[in-house]
Order: C-alpha cells, then sequence, then structure tokens
C-alpha cells in the first residue's frame, strides 16, 4: 500500500488562501518588514493596504525562511505519518530553499520521507507550477511520480513580466539608476522573463503601457510552442492593477482561444521588489526566454 503524502510550499506561489484551504496544502510563510512593522502568518496586511503605503512612500525590506522554521512546518506534517514533499520559491531569488534543503536533509537523517524541490519559480509562476501538481496528485498520482513531473516540467514554466515603476526595480539591483531616470523620462516599460537559473532578468522595453501587454501576449504566442495545447489554463498576477489584469487576460483569450484563468496579486514579499502596477503572465511553453 503506497504510502499518503503531502505537497507542501510557501506563499511566493502568490495562488488565493482559499485555494490553499481548498486543497488542504500547507504554506510556510515568509516575511516583510514595513515602516518598523513586520508581517508574517499571525500578522497580515491586505494586498490593497500594502500597495497603498507603497504608492506613499513606504520602502518595505522582506525576510526568508529560516531552516529552524522549515524544520517545524515539516514535522507538523510528518508526524502525522505523511511523507512531504516541498515546492520551494525560486533559489534565484531567495534563500529559502536553501534553507528547507538543510532542514530536509536533516529530517531524512532522523527517518523521515521528505523531499524538496527548487521550483526555480516564482509569483504565478510557481503557483502554475503548484496547481498542476496539485492536480495530477488528485488524479491518483504518486509522490514519486509527481515529484518527476515537477522536475522535469518546471523550466518549461514560463514568466513575463512588464514593470512599472523602474525605481523599484533600480533600488533591487536589477538595472542601473541612469537607466532607471532616463526611462522613466520616456516612459519605457522594462519587459522581464524569469532564466533557467530562477532569476527575473531585463530582457526588452516597450514603450508605454499598452505596447508592454501587447509585448507579452506576443511573448505567449512564441514560447508556447509544441505545449501550446496543454495549457488549459494561464495565470495572471498584479501589483494593485486589477483593470489591466483582466484587459491582459482578455487579449489572451482573443489570441489564443484559452478560456480558463486565474487573476491573483502579487503578494507584498515579491511586490516589495517590482513595486506597484507591475503584470505578470504565466503559462507552460517550450521554452522560458525569448529574444524579444
Amino acid at each position: 500500500m503506497k504510502k499518503d503524502y503531502v505537497i507542501m510550499s510557501d506563499n511566493m506561489g502568490d495562488l488565493p488562501q482559499s485555494y490553499y484551504e481548498e486543497h488542504q496544502i500547507p504554506i510556510m510563510y515568509l516575511s516583510y518588514t514595513m515602516e518598523g512593522e513586520t508581517f508574517d502568518e499571525t500578522h497580515r496586511q491586505s494586498n490593497e493596504a500594502f500597495y497603498r503605503c507603497m504608492r506613499e512612500g513606504a520602502l518595505p525590506t522582506t525576510s526568508q525562511i529560516t531552516p529552524n522554521e522549515a524544520r517545524e512546518h515539516f514535522l507538523k506534517q510528518l508526524r502525522s505519518g505523511k511523507d512531504v514533499l516541498c515546492l520551494s520559491f525560486s533559489s534565484g531569488l531567495s534563500g529559502t530553499y536553501n534553507s528547507c534543503a538543510l532542514a530536509a536533509q536533516q529530517l531524512r537523517e532522523e527517518g523521515y520521507h521528505i523531499e524538496v524541490i527548487d521550483t526555480l519559480c516564482a509569483s504565478l509562476g510557481q503557483g502554475l507550477l503548484l496547481y498542476k501538481a496539485v492536480e495530477l496528485k488528485e488524479k491518483g498520482a504518486d509522490f514519486d511520480e509527481v515529484r518527476d513531473w515537477v522536475l522535469q516540467n518546471r523550466l518549461n514554466i514560463c514568466h513575463v513580466v512588464v514593470a512599472d515603476d523602474l525605481y523599484h526595480l533600480m533600488r533591487g539591483g536589477r538595472i542601473s539608476r541612469s537607466t532607471a531616470v532616463v526611462g522613466s523620462m520616456l516612459s519605457i516599460k522594462p519587459l522581464i522573463q524569469m532564466n533557467d537559473e530562477g532569476k527575473l532578468i531585463p530582457t526588452g522595453k516597450s514603450h508605454g503601457r499598452k505596447k508592454g501587454l501587447r509585448a507579452l501576449v506576443n511573448m505567449m504566442g512564441e514560447q508556447m510552442g509544441s505545449r501550446r495545447d496543454e495549457n488549459d489554463i494561464f495565470m495572471i498576477c498584479h501589483a494593485d492593477c486589477e483593470a489591466d489584469a483582466k484587459q491582459l487576460a482578455q487579449m489572451v483569450q482573443e489570441a489564443y482561444g484559452i478560456e480558463n484563468y486565474l487573476i491573483n496579486y502579487i503578494g507584498p514579499v515579491i511586490g516589495s521588489h517590482t513595486g506597484p502596477d507591475t503584470l505578470a503572465l504565466f503559462y507552460l511553453g517550450d521554452q522560458r526566454m525569448s529574444s524579444r
């Protein structure tokens, strides 16, 4: 008889809280501090309030999950007799995966069965990978089958992003100060993609917001390739610009005929680095990066 197992993750996947609850997915929380106040699993702030504070000039800082925190979260599941498969936030953007991997190694030495996967994804890219993994599990796939699918497909989760406020990208070291100043003056919107190392890389630019949205749709068409028919759902996240997210969803539907989609906020931890009005699109593709 196959042993029961649980899929875990962290809050960097940016799926709605209702999804985690409905599918009984335990979540670890990275925290952030803004204006002297720390927000975490037990003390939360609404997305709307978070972005309002950012628009007013607040500069939040973020913290990763520690090995001890990861260990305690894992033990809650392992002590119930279940194996654990954890899908972690990209190691290219945070030390959280390394913390989880260290905790898992210690627990394996104690006789538990646990594996941690570096998703090399972020936000709803990580969310889409988790969504597909949970779907497989609920269809009857065992631990090894889900793990293997995730490992084989994590680099096929495409992330295409248009940023609005270049200051936050500059603060995070993504672009230079001079680029930020000139770009803001010319209304240049950087286009960003996730590379195979799980890092967000500026790969192009658009002149104006509308052209930025069109660029995301075009990149999706370039990257889907042979995986196009597998895209029964696409996902969009936004940094407090829901109207643009809905417009982007309509554009994708009209271009590619994919009916199902999910829209949600970019959570505060990632939003601390992207700033307000960032918009991102996620789907399955043959390749992650386009030359745009």
